[in-house]
């Protein structure tokens, strides 16, 4: 009974695993997106078109049902919070995206991960495995040799992503505590109508008609950016999130990617050492994870 019970554990966060990384490869995809909305366009109007879409896909999906269950959710406070700072994180992140290189504005994001494995520690009191920290730190290593940030200086757009790191980590400690108490639909209910709250004052604003072509990736903005929040609200309930952080590292990967296939960057001998090291983190956490109490 006990082995069936370890095993049914480590799939459990195994499974978490794979929604994350699968969360973090969709998010690349629409971080390029904004990028190329960000040129004429406002975030804010961005937050805002993106959160009817994702809100009107739900309404398709769960009917007046969910969002009656929505409205009388007991996460619906705390899920304020944590939408308040998922929100100024990519407010700062996108922002920045205007002056940065999409593989420049990952890198130095990927002081996250190492931000979160801290505060599940202080704000959850996870208890993380050295194994684990050297996974973290290795894969922010990685980050470092296939973008070396520091020829880029201090300056607003790199200060900027970095409070987005720090916004975005205490987010997703808050995430990880709100997502074993509701249904994941909920979760993307509430902070897709959170986002719709803040934005839509600053969005009309400055509100510009979109043409066919940014139509075509405000929907795709949004068509990724809700899948990918839904996959990690899955991930969030099965895994601790000093597991699934370094996954967050990936997105370095498919930056890279699609800044060559979009802009015409071409990656560095650096990046694929780099990308090794990333890589390899992940493959350490899951090695372990899956080795664990087999002994």
């Amino acid at each position: 009974m006990a082995d069936v019970v370890i095993l049914g554990d480590r799939e459990r966060v195994l499974a978490g695993i794979l929604f994350t990384a699968a969360a973090y490869f969709l998010f690349s995809g629409q971080d390029a997106s904004i990028k190329l909305l960000v040129v004429g366009m406002t975030v804010w109007q961005i937050m805002v078109c993106r959160s009817i879409i994702i809100l009107a896909a739900c309404g398709a999906i769960g009917g007046r049902k969910l969002f009656i269950e929505t409205a009388n959710s007991p996460i619906a406070r705390p899920m304020l919070v944590c939408s308040a700072f998922i929100f100024a994180a990519w407010l700062c992140y996108y922002n920045a995206a205007r002056s940065l290189q999409l593989a420049e504005l990952t890198t130095i994001y990927f002081a996250a991960p190492i931000m979160v494995t801290v505060l599940s520690v202080v704000m959850l009191g996870e208890s993380v495995p050295l194994v684990r920290w050297a996974a973290v730190f290795v894969g922010f290593v990685g980050v470092f040799i296939a973008c070396d940030p520091t020829h880029l200086g201090v300056s607003p757009p790199v200060l900027l992503v970095l409070v987005a790191a720090l916004l975005w980590s205490i987010a997703l400690v808050l995430l990880r505590k709100i997502a074993l108490e509701e249904r994941t639909t909920i979760q993307l209910v509430l902070n897709n109508s959170y986002f719709l709250l803040f934005s839509a004052a600053p969005a009309v604003i400055w509100w510009r008609m979109p043409g066919g072509m940014e139509s075509l990736l405000l929907i795709s903005v949004a068509a990724l950016g809700g899948v990918a929040q839904f996959l990690l609200f899955l991930g969030m309930k099965r895994a601790p999130i000093s597991i699934v952080a370094p996954f967050e590292y990936t997105s370095l990967v498919w930056a890279f990617a699609l800044g060559f296939a979009i802009w015409g960057d071409v990656p560095r001998a650096e990046v694929f050492v780099g990308a090794v090291l990333i890589i390899g983190a992940g493959l350490l956490i899951v090695a372990t994870e899956h080795f664990r109490k087999r002994i």
